[in-house]
């Protein structure tokens, strides 16, 4: 059996996140819509997409269980590191309802490099799909079996990602009856 993957253990990643929070924040900007929680939700989504597409997350750091969805575990810190560069600030913004989002704004672009063409595209394919969407929207998306099976605060296992939150059908009991037979399950 394979030990669940959290990630963190790559150096680079805190690099990476670094790295992805200003690209999406850059993307991001004509968003009205844009704040922490979606920028959350967009490196979730990204990561997670990635491992399951091609069973490597782009900044490969750990995402944990928070009451509004998963994110990463030093989302915060590199943030903060990015301010205290110089290199993005932090500003509150009003939005809908009188409430206050703290939105990323780099102040230099995001080292690319760092990352390959296909994992940009696949960044840019989860931005497009939460253009517009409010927080509270794009969370309720997140809050699927992944997110479900961790108590709050604990690690988020890249692994599910391949967890469904379909209901199971006559097909999916069929197969596993099938691959149980043929295995000796």
């Amino acid at each position: 059996m394979r030990k669940p993957i959290f990630g963190g253990t790559d150096p680079q990643g805190d690099v990476r996140l670094g790295e992805l929070i200003l690209y999406v924040a850059d993307k991001c900007t004509g968003d009205r819509l844009f704040g922490a929680i979606k920028l959350n939700k967009i490196l979730w989504w990204s990561d997670f997409l990635a491992y399951g597409q091609h069973g490597t997350p782009i900044t490969g750091v750990e995402y944990q269980r928070l009451d509004r969805g998963p994110a990463p575990r030093r989302l915060v810190p590199i943030r903060d590191g990015l301010v205290a560069n110089g290199d993005a600030v932090v500003q509150p913004q009003r939005v809908l309802g009188g409430l206050v989002q703290e939105r990323v704004i780099p102040l230099r672009p995001p080292k690319l490099d760092l990352f390959t063409a296909s994992q940009i595209e696949l960044v840019n394919d989860v931005i497009q799909l939460f253009w517009g969407r409010s927080a509270r929207d794009v969370s309720r998306l997140s809050h699927g079996k992944a997110w479900e099976i961790a108590g709050h605060g604990e690690g988020i296992p890249y692994q599910a990602v391949f967890l469904s939150d379909a209901p199971v059908n006559a097909l999916d009991r069929d197969r596993a009856r099938e691959l149980a037979e043929r295995y000796g399950w």
